[in-house]
């Protein structure tokens, strides 16, 4: 069992986000916003980071940054989980380094998948 940390800003998302991980066993750890992830990826040190994209205060790019220069959660992966599916973003989302990036409507069995390819199995 992974402990996952789920960053988006609508309460929808988190709990639908929620759901899928610990129906596959993982412990779910949620944060409402790209300020809050990045202080939950420090308290909780999880095994993995679903990050959403757009949001006000710290959007995903810029919170995913501050994780990664932080020598204790830049080892983390991080999977983008957005509604911007641009081409230009998708680049741009793993050039900060991240495990990889699905769009919304997410896509159950790819999100599963690419959460189990981040975690190594």
């Amino acid at each position: 069992m992974a402990k996952i940390l789920i960053v988006d800003d609508s309460e929808t998302q988190l709990y639908s986000l929620s759901k899928i991980v610990q129906d596959e066993g993982h412990e779910a750890i949620t944060a409402s916003g790209g300020e809050d992830g990045v202080q939950a990826a420090i308290d909780h040190l999880p095994d993995l980071i679903l990050m959403d994209v757009v949001m006000p205060d710290l959007n995903g790019f810029q919170a995913t940054r501050k994780i990664s220069k932080n020598s204790a959660t830049a080892n983390i992966p991080v999977i983008f989980v957005t509604t911007k599916d641009q081409e230009t973003d998708r680049i741009w989302g793993m050039r900060q380094g991240a495990s990889a990036y699905l769009t919304k409507p997410i896509d159950k069995k790819a999100l599963i998948g690419a959460i189990n390819d981040a975690l190594g199995g």
